[in-house]
């Protein structure tokens, strides 16, 4: 077994529209660095290289957190130095905090000879979200360890991740600089639906999954549209609606919010219509002199994975 490793560790969307807290796609990039080297000194010591001056206390920290609990599942005594390069900025809505604790996860089992199961890897994670947005929920660590998209059936009384192969898509986002805290995003949801309404939002998470195990494209766009979550929270971001409006004039499949926001992902069929998707995005954000950053990249096949092995 290698005593360090090098894992890549990618960011992800979550919900997908209608799918609130169930459904989850990794991206190909960006990306967090995390390299994890084995230690005689039990427990867990952190290092950021990066310019976030997030907590290096592991009891603070998502992937310190994580690590502590996998620590607590291993028979001997041991412990691991962690340097984490972020590459997904922290609060963008495309699964940062999630990166990190399941690339600290991966890593850990990789230098434990995959002792665990990726199941098992998505509880750890989960432990690392609760630091960061106050529950454990999986819809980001999911799709973070087993790539591609991913639903998650149930938490309670057991784990149970379906992980589903992706048709190709290229993806474009766009993360307007404006802050968006998690605890607001959930405070504007409804607290009961209209049965009506209900009825609606399963017949697009059905059509969602069927559309992306059955590669149809159209499926896919006509099952995005989200009646319950976002149109709660279409007051908290400015230009949500415009930018939708014009990356569909541009050519785009569908999208929606990413996570609980401020960010906002299309899905597109071609990497040239996502580039003029995001352009279109990032236009509205420039009219409306709130800066943004716009991403595109193809759907990610894998998770979390080891690059380098020492």
């Amino acid at each position: 077994m290698p005593d360090s490793v090098l894992v890549h560790s990618p960011a992800t969307l979550s919900n997908l529209g209608c799918g609130f807290d169930v459904f989850g796609l990794a991206l190909a990039a960006p990306y967090d660095t995390i390299r994890l080297t084995r230690s005689a000194t039990p427990g867990v010591r952190i290092q950021h290289l990066d310019p976030y001056n997030l907590p290096t206390d592991p009891a603070r920290n998502v992937a310190g957190v994580a690590l502590l609990a996998l620590l607590k599942q291993v028979p001997e005594e041991m412990g691991f130095e962690l340097e984490i390069t972020k590459g997904i900025k922290p609060g963008s809505g495309v699964g940062s905090s999630a990166a990190s604790a399941a690339g600290a996860v991966v890593a850990a089992n990789a230098l434990l000879g995959n002792c665990f199961s990726k199941m098992q890897l998505v509880d750890f994670a989960m432990e690392g979200e609760a630091v960061a947005s106050g529950a454990r929920h999986a819809d980001n660590i999911a799709p973070a360890i087993f790539g591609g998209f991913t639903v998650v059936r149930a938490l309670e009384p057991a784990i149970d991740i379906i992980a589903l192969p992706a048709p190709p898509l290229w993806v474009a986002v766009v993360h307007p600089q404006i802050e968006l805290k998690t605890s607001d995003s959930r405070k504007v949801l409804p607290a009961t639906v209209p049965l009506g309404l209900a009825v609606r939002q399963w017949a697009n998470v059905a059509g969602l999954v069927a559309g992306f195990m059955m590669a149809d494209y159209d499926l896919i766009g006509r099952s995005l549209d989200d009646y319950i979550v976002e149109p709660a929270r279409l007051p908290l971001i400015p230009g949500l609606a415009e930018a939708r409006t014009r990356a569909l004039a541009a050519g785009a499949i569908g999208g929606g919010i990413s996570g609980s926001g401020p960010s906002i992902f299309m899905l597109n069929r071609t990497e040239a219509t996502a580039q003029a998707v995001g352009a279109a995005m990032g236009g509205v954000f420039a009219e409306l002199g709130i800066a943004c950053n716009v991403y595109v990249g193809p759907v990610g096949t894998t998770g979390a994975r080891v690059v380098e092995e020492d």
